[in-house]
Order: structure tokens, then sequence, then C-alpha cells
């Protein structure tokens, strides 16, 4: 892999595996393995555990199992092994970045609203049973193309194509498969909701984010009766006007060109000054 700012990048390179790509890693190859020996045994339990948790549109909407649009993601082909390996090793290989600049917390948010939007807009284009994390993985790879789009990723393990037009390509063809008639026991709409639900939420989620931080500004908390009122004066007060200032320059900017544009030091300000004023206020009225 090559990295825009100069040195080749390899996936994972001296890095531990966070908690979210871990624990998924973790969850997925266990329900695999279990589903993988019934399977040598005969038994009537994978039936069970399609029948319950593989997403389906009957399910959904005719049995209400509306746990089926998350379940789903944890259940793999268990006659193969290239299904989760495919979706795993891009898990892996895209995911452990996203996490460690996201956080563990908003890294597995955006990994289920992908997920379960991909799980939706699969059920409204075919009834057939699906299974696999497929949506929430064309996600993580959006994400990361929108993040380093001008990395290169190896099309077929064979060309080298920069991240922008990887994802790209894997939209055209998530998408004119599944509007034509090729499907071939793939779940292209699941592949297709997934990077729509995707590029939504990082190009959107501001929105959500901007009217919270603006409702919290006019929201004042109860006065207890043993208040005790902070002490530091104008300095305080400087620096809190200082984070709010900058804060407010800041959503400006996520409104104009969205949260992935920040640079670093943009990002770990804006983190620093949320927590600054949350604790400012704990302090304040506590």
């Amino acid at each position: 892999m090559y990295n825009n700012q100069g040195p080749y990048y390899h996936f994972g390179r001296n890095r531990l595996l966070p908690p979210a790509v871990k624990n998924l890693i973790y969850a997925n190859v266990v329900i695999w393995a279990v589903m993988f020996f019934s399977s040598l045994t005969g038994s009537g339990f994978n039936n069970f555990i399609l029948d319950q948790f593989a997403l389906s549109r009957y399910g959904v909407l005719g049995q209400f199992k509306i746990w089926q649009l998350v379940t789903y993601m944890f259940i793999h082909d268990p006659t193969g092994i290239l299904h989760i390996l495919f979706n795993l090793l891009f898990l892996w290989m895209f995911g452990v970045e996203l996490e460690n600049e996201w956080g563990t917390r908003e890294f597995l948010k955006y990994y289920f609203i992908t997920g379960i939007g991909a799980g939706i807009l699969n059920i409204l284009f075919t009834a057939a049973p699906t299974i696999g994390a497929s949506g929430a993985i064309y996600g993580i790879m959006l994400a990361y193309a929108m993040r380093y789009p001008d990395r290169y990723v190896y099309l077929y393990f064979l060309f080298p194509v920069k991240m922008k037009y990887f994802i790209g390509f894997l939209f055209l063809v998530a998408f004119f498969s599944t509007l034509g008639s090729y499907g071939g026991g793939i779940a292209h709409a699941a592949h297709l909701g997934g990077i729509v639900i995707g590029w939504i939420y990082l190009k959107y989620w501001y929105l959500f984010y901007r009217a919270k931080s603006r409702f919290s500004n006019f929201k004042k908390p109860s006065i207890k009766p043993t208040m005790k009122f902070r002490q530091g004066g104008k300095k305080d007060d400087d620096k809190t006007e200082y984070y709010r200032r900058v804060i407010d320059e800041l959503l400006d900017k996520i409104n104009r060109v969205g949260y992935l544009n920040l640079t670093e030091e943009e990002k770990k300000l804006l983190e620093e000054g949320s927590n600054y004023l949350r604790e400012h206020d704990k302090e304040k009225y506590n």
C-alpha cells in the first residue's frame, strides 16, 4: 500500500487490534466455528440459527424479528471459509486505523448503523434470506476511502488502484447488480446500502452533533441548595470563552466540508474543547 504522504503503507503495521475490531472478529469466528462443526454433525441447529437470526423480509416484516437486522451480520456461510475470511480480512485492513482515529464507541456506532441500513435496503430489494457482515464492511471501506482517498489498494490483488477509485468501482458494481438481474448468491443490495448509508452518515452526521451542541448551551441544569461555585475567576472564564469560540468555528467548518476533512490538530482541538466545557459545567454546577 502506498501512502500519499510518502512511504509505503502496510495495513496493521506496528498496531495491536483495537477493542471493537478484535471483538467483532472473535464473535464472527466463534459463531462460524459453531455452525461449521454443527454442519458436520447433521443436526438441525444451523436451520434454527438461520430461521431466527438470518435476515429475511418475511422474518422482519412478517414475523417482526427486528433483531435480524443486527444478527445477520454475525452469520457466515458455514460450508466454506472464503465468505468469512474476506469479510474479516477487510475489517482488519480498513477498520483498525479508523477505530484508532475515531475511538471504539464511534467506530461501533458507525459499523452497526451501516450494517443495519444495509439490511433495510436489502429487504426492500430481495426476499431471499441474507447473512454476512458485508454491508457493514462496505461502509467501513467507504469511510476509509473518504479518509485516505489517495492510498492504493490492489484490485484482484494485481492492479494498484487508489481507494477513491476502488470504492467507486465497488459502488458501480453494487448499483448495477442491485438494479439488474445478476445476483449470483451475492447480496448486492446490502453492499450498496452499506456504501450509501455510510456516505450519508459521514457527510451529514454533524447536523445532529451541531443541534445537540446548541441545545446543550441553552439547557440549564437544576441548582441544588448545596451548590458550590467554581473558583478561578477571569482566567478560567477566558479559557471557556476561547473553547466555545473555537468549537463554533470548527462546527462551521464541519458544516461546509464534513468532519473527515478536519485536520488532525482540529479534531484533537474539537475533542479537547468539548471535554473541557463538559468538565467545566460539572464543576460549576455541582
